[in-house]
């Protein structure tokens, strides 16, 4: 199988997974990563599985989220118990270097964070609600309680619907863009539209938060890779970030 998009930073890791490599039938063939959209569940099981192996992480040490478009925040050392109930959460934040979190998506923008010199690291998932709640400023502002630094954050978005695409009624565009200016946006063809990946940017260097790049991929536009917009009944990609242990083992 191969990974959409793998970067590294001075030992911080951030990949980002296309459609394909899974076992997955239609239509969420086939790669979907996602436990909550009708899929079997031992396909789920085995992508995730797959997936891990595929970037050197064990399949039981990835933290993933039960996502509600909201802005809460969860600060974890490890992975969910057993048979817990994984909590309502839009973002996931650790001190614990090697252990890799988790955010799915399918037009969402997944924002993956990390500073490598304090040894945490975050995931977000920042849909339009996510964007005007204020869930990635929420993630970082979490990270600096454990000892990050905004201008030492490295900040990597992946692939999500483009503003040219993201068509919505006006009086949505413009209630977003009085939270987050830079999301006002325009289709293609010429009607109102929001541009999540351009206020998440906003929001992030608003923070201080200046080593940012975005992935150019539009799902919508993309048969790669899986998209709600477009197909409505689809699987999930996924985003998964991680840093490596120190020279103990922690």
């Amino acid at each position: 199988m191969t990974i959409g998009q793998q970067h590294t930073v001075d030992g911080a890791h951030f990949a980002f997974t296309d459609r394909w490599g899974g076992v997955s039938a239609v239509p969420y063939e086939e790669l979907n990563l996602g436990g909550a959209v009708g899929d079997d569940p031992a396909s789920v099981q085995e992508n995730r599985a797959r997936a891990a192996r595929f970037l050197g992480l064990d399949p039981d040490r990835v933290v993933w989220m039960n996502q509600v478009h909201g802005r809460d925040v969860a600060v974890v050392d490890g992975p969910w118990p057993l048979g817990a109930e994984v909590p309502a959460v839009d973002a996931v934040v650790t001190a614990r270097r090697g252990l890799a979190l988790a955010v799915l998506t399918a037009d969402c923008v997944p924002v993956l964070m990390a500073d490598p010199v304090a040894g945490v690291a975050a995931a977000a998932h920042a849909g339009r609600p996510g964007l005007v709640a204020g869930v990635v400023p929420a993630a970082v502002a979490a990270m600096v309680s454990l000892g990050a630094e905004p201008a030492r954050i490295v900040a990597r978005t992946g692939p999500a619907v483009c503003g040219r695409c993201y068509e919505v009624p006006e009086e949505m565009r413009a209630a977003v863009a009085e939270v987050v200016p830079a999301a006002y946006g325009e289709t293609s063809w010429g009607t109102p539209a929001v541009d999540v990946v351009a206020g998440v940017h906003a929001q992030l260097a608003g923070l201080g938060v200046v080593d940012t790049s975005f992935s150019p991929v539009c799902t919508l536009e993309s048969r790669d890779h899986f998209s709600y917009r477009r197909d409505r009944v689809t699987g999930r990609l996924a985003g998964y970030v991680w840093l490596d242990p120190s020279d103990d083992g922690s």
